[in-house]
């Protein structure tokens, strides 16, 4: 029979984790006591540590999140991190990252939550209704939604107050808006789209019935998670196959990326479109890897060089031939179809020294493509008898293969 000893004024945090996963790895096999009521008293009581643990965990989430340290293992959020890591599903990893995030902002809040008398779900609750609001109306709100929980108030009711709290403070600064489906009736599908500072756009809208058939049918086959590295949740993936739609899919997408020689072949200098707006060179280095996008390379004093002559890049021959070679992507795992992938120059793309010629040529997705030239040592790539690439991906700190034609770089974990 194993035994816990635990000094607890002595322990490290990593010893109190241990001990407590421990102990519930224990009770977990056990048999529920045949006495009801001893089970009601058992579950009042575990509930109850179970929100201490929740406090506990939120704290954890805070650094992870403040530090970024889930963008080093591959996951493009925290969120995303708790959701392939921990198994949560996306509303319960939201509530996590929302409680983890506002927990400097409610210091009542968190001290009652901490001490055992305030549950995890009240918590979650007020962290939701002032998530929204400045720090001044976020500690009066505090202070009234707690006032309602000393009052008995249930957790469906405070939501429902902390909702009608943001509607005043929107009525008190004139920032309060009419529904957007109910000003403009439901019958008429609509979006808007205004431009960002930084290049971007921001989207909403309202589909109707038959228009939201019609997205459903088309982007939800492609918005499946690309395999088991893909971290991205469900509304990255949308946006992403949303972008695959606009582009058409495996049809040359009519992109105009300005930049010099040497930004194309390792330099900083930010490219632009043709309406002027600039992009980073890492970007428009990745954008050019993608076949069917034309550059218009500038040497100095902004003379052009090349006009972006086709042949450059993957012609509509090659991408049928390779089309027929990689019915997926050509990432180990990954299922997003061949159709709506980018055509990826296996051994990266320069301007004179890797031709792209068919033997050199595989189909990726285009969030693995842009992994890919992100992360290279995170991959092995081989090659089949019949000319198919295979990549498998590999987590960081761990040993890069040799990849075909190059010395094992070996390098050592972090």
């Amino acid at each position: 029979m194993s035994s816990i000893a635990v000094d607890l004024d002595e322990a490290s945090t990593m010893e109190l984790v241990d001990a407590a996963s421990a102990i519930a790895a224990e009770l977990a096999s056990r048999t529920a006591p045949d006495s009801a009521a001893v089970c009601m008293d058992l579950v009042e009581t575990l509930a109850a540590a179970g929100d201490l643990q929740e406090a506990a965990l939120a704290g954890f989430i805070t650094v992870v999140d403040g530090a970024r340290e889930v963008q080093r293992w591959g996951f493009p959020s925290t969120r995303s991190w708790l959701r392939s890591r921990l198994g949560m599903r996306e509303a319960r990893a939201k509530e996590r990252l929302t409680l983890a995030r506002q927990r400097h902002r409610l210091p009542k809040v968190a001290g009652r939550w901490a001490s055992g008398e305030l549950s995890a779900g009240y918590a979650a609750t007020i962290a939701d209704a002032t998530t929204r609001l400045d720090d001044h109306d976020c500690g009066r709100a505090e202070t009234i939604l707690l006032g309602m929980v000393d009052q008995g108030f249930s957790a469906g009711k405070i939501a429902s107050f902390g909702k009608r709290i943001r509607e005043v403070i929107a009525e008190r600064d004139g920032t309060e808006q009419a529904p957007e489906e109910v000003a403009r009736g439901y019958e008429r599908s609509w979006i808007d789209s205004t431009r960002s500072l930084d290049g971007g756009r921001y989207i909403k809208g309202w589909l109707n019935a038959e228009d939201a058939a019609i997205f459903d049918g088309t982007l939800a086959p492609l918005a499946k998670p690309a395999g088991t590295d893909d971290h991205r949740d469900l509304s990255e993936r949308t946006a992403a196959a949303l972008t695959s739609v606009l582009s058409g899919g495996h049809r040359a997408t009519r992109v105009t990326v300005i930049c010099d020689l040497d930004t194309l072949t390792g330099g900083t200098t930010p490219a632009r479109l043709t309406d002027g707006t600039a992009i980073p060179a890492q970007q428009a280095r990745r954008i050019a890897l993608a076949a069917g996008v034309s550059p218009l390379l500038l040497g100095g004093g902004n003379t052009p060089l090349y006009l972006g002559h086709r042949v450059r890049f993957a012609t509509g021959a090659q991408r049928r031939v390779l089309e027929t070679l990689y019915p997926t992507c050509a990432v180990l795992g990954c299922e997003v179809p061949g159709t709506l992938c980018e055509v990826d120059h296996v051994h990266g793309w320069a301007l004179g020294r890797s031709p792209t010629d068919i033997d050199q040529l595989a189909l990726t997705c285009g969030w693995h493509n842009r992994y890919k030239h992100t992360h290279p040592d995170r991959l092995h790539i081989t090659k089949a008898p019949d000319g198919r690439y295979t990549y498998r991906l590999h987590p960081p700190g761990t040993r890069t293969l040799p990849q075909p034609g190059r010395p094992p770089p070996w390098p050592q974990a972090a």
